[in-house]
């Protein structure tokens, strides 16, 4: 029986990954601060503060894979992202180490790398471009799970998680739309990979207007299958509107937000 850890269980990806991860050949082990309800089948609750290291050490006990969500989830003050999503990170992957758990997945974000234009198709190697303080803090996440590959020998995983909705809502999200069945089939994999050090993988669905190569995992076999120009009609007619560089980025709004540079000069930059 394996034992799953998902930290940020109440949160809006750990709710459907909950539900969506769960089978009878494992226990998720639920991690919040909020209120988790009753345990399902198979479903430990652990009411913890996923910055508190000891708490985290004691949750890892009997853990084969930790999935960790647990963040302040978008973009917002630096004074609100840090320590917060710093302290969080490092105590899920120092707990882990001190646990032997061996294995982590880890859910950064397309806003590590938001302001690549969303006209060029970007790949595990493209600079870190945040498109704010919160994608600062995936990519500092996504440089301490490598430090842990390295130094310590956890296998981990970088899900790049992009618009993670029911449905593509905007004009970006035909390109950026990640859906629920493809998120979950997406952690399913990471879970169940072959052995491995570290990589980086786009959380993105099978869209028509997808600008993210994956090849460099084709062995992890992602098979997206949802497509957000299914969506186009609605999004025409009632799409949400978008901001000057929202509908040009990866990153989309979170790198309208307070954003006072040259426009061009930004999209054009290597």
């Amino acid at each position: 029986m394996q034992r799953i850890l998902i930290t940020g269980a109440a949160g809006r990806l750990g709710r459907v990954l909950r539900n969506g991860l769960a089978n009878a050949d494992r226990t998720l082990r639920l991690l919040d601060i909020a209120n988790l309800g009753t345990p399902g089948d198979r479903e430990e609750i652990w009411n913890a503060d996923a910055t508190n290291l000891p708490e985290m050490i004691e949750a890892m006990d009997g853990v084969d894979v930790v999935v960790h969500l647990a963040a302040f989830p978008e973009e917002a003050p630096w004074e609100t992202i840090f320590p917060l999503n710093y302290s969080l990170t490092y105590a899920v992957f120092e707990a882990a180490r001190r646990a032997g758990v061996k294995r982590v997945v880890f859910a950064s974000s397309v806003q590590a790398v938001g302001f690549h234009p969303l006209e060029k198709t970007i790949d595990e190697t493209v600079r870190i471009r945040p498109s704010g303080y919160y994608g600062v803090s995936k990519a500092c996440g996504e440089a301490l799970a490598s430090l842990y590959a390295d130094k310590y020998g956890l296998s981990v995983a970088c899900v790049r998680v992009a618009s993670f909705e029911p449905k593509p809502t905007d004009m970006r999200m035909l390109s950026t739309w990640l859906s629920h069945e493809d998120g979950i089939h997406l952690f399913e994999q990471c879970i169940k990979a072959p052995e491995h050090h570290y990589y980086v993988v786009y959380g993105v669905s099978r869209n028509t207007r997808a600008r993210v190569d994956n090849s460099h995992v084709a062995w992890l076999k992602f098979k997206p299958r949802s497509n957000a120009e299914d969506y186009l009609a609605d999004i025409l007619k009632n799409g949400e509107p978008l901001g000057p560089l929202a509908g040009k980025t990866q990153g989309g709004g979170a790198c309208d937000v307070g954003f006072s540079g040259d426009i061009e000069k930004t999209l054009s930059a290597p």
